[in-house]
């Protein structure tokens, strides 16, 4: 397993915020929505982190399979939380667990992410904490 991803996920799981530069490029782009669909705008990344660790303790990753090709690295992930904290989705804590699958593609440059991709099992996420699916406009 490529070891930047595999110590970027023990850093979430240990809520380890100030090493993200450690992991992260500073211009990093994530093009995964974490939290209300903020832009793919460069740094943005490190702000979706940690509303999203904020809004669930405990949270955690784990690292199911990953696959390595020259400069990307794709790993399956199982995530697992409890809503304790403030969402923009859903301001009020629910106190409900989930469990869920994602998919991310991680783009490496000079020793750190430098671009993230992701898909998860929004649907199931939000089922199992009883949110509402957000309007699309």
């Amino acid at each position: 397993m490529n070891t930047l991803i595999r110590d970027f996920v023990t850093a979430l799981n240990e809520r380890r915020l100030d090493d993200l530069h450690d992991f992260l490029a500073a211009d990093v782009v994530d093009h995964n929505k974490i939290i209300f669909g903020e832009p793919d705008e460069p740094g943005a990344a490190f702000e979706g982190i940690r509303m999203q660790l904020d809004a669930f303790d405990p949270f955690h990753l784990s690292v199911e399979e990953v696959v390595e090709d020259g400069n990307r690295v794709v790993a399956r992930l199982l995530m697992t939380g409890t809503h304790s904290g403030h969402h923009p989705r859903m301001p009020e804590p629910t106190g409900k667990s989930f469990t869920v699958e994602a998919i991310f593609i991680f783009t490496l440059r000079d020793g750190r992410i430098s671009e993230i991709r992701a898909v998860s099992d929004r649907l199931g996420m939000f089922a199992q904490l009883a949110w509402d699916w957000p309007d699309v406009a």
